[in-house]
């Protein structure tokens, strides 16, 4: 638990600095540019839980928190890293270290996202703070869920920051949705 709060307050930290700072120093970016990434598939990272399912072994099967580092530690294999894997690729690596390990005879493994890491919406909104992520998120529903804009939000543009990206970007909105990534912090700054 304390590392978690740790986490959280250095996100948090890291996004109020970030809302300090002049936006006009960063990267300005179309919602095209913002939403390639998450096309791309999804990502496991820190802080996401894992229903890792070995069909026929039902000691095996489980919901397995990725920790702080992005290993994921599992019954009889030893840990190894999730992180930046996508749960396909995930399955495929326990299936050959349970094959590897002579634990399974032909182990068939299922990795699905049973709850995915949150994210975080800050500055001119009503409600700031960290969200559960529910699939297939717009920025829309991400400020809906933090209570609307406030009287002094910039509605057209937003500050982005995406696990992977080194600072944040600049995003102005327009009539495609911006897509939001578990993880993702969104700063809605002062009009």
């Amino acid at each position: 638990e304390a590392p978690r709060f740790t986490s959280i307050l250095t996100v948090l930290g890291t996004c109020l600095l970030l809302a300090s700072c002049p936006s006009t120093n960063l990267h300005l970016a179309s919602v095209a540019e913002a939403n390639a990434g998450i096309t791309q598939g999804y990502r496991i990272a820190d802080g996401d839980k894992l229903k890792v399912t070995v069909f026929d072994e039902p000691t095996l099967t489980g919901e397995f928190a990725v920790g702080l580092d992005g290993s994921l530690s599992l019954p009889l294999i030893n840990s190894m890293q999730a992180s930046g894997q996508t749960p396909n690729e995930l399955g495929a690596k326990i299936t050959s270290a349970l094959a590897a390990g002579g634990y399974v005879l032909s182990p068939r493994v299922s990795v699905e996202v049973a709850q995915h890491r949150p994210f975080y919406i800050l500055g001119e909104v009503n409600a700031p703070g960290e969200y559960p992520y529910i699939g297939d998120l717009t920025v829309d529903q991400a400020i809906a869920k933090a209570k609307g804009y406030s009287a002094r939000a910039n509605k057209s543009e937003v500050v982005l920051q995406r696990q992977g990206w080194t600072q944040g970007r600049r995003v102005r909105l327009d009539t495609a949705p911006l897509l939001i990534a578990p993880g993702d912090t969104i700063t809605v700054q002062e009009a």
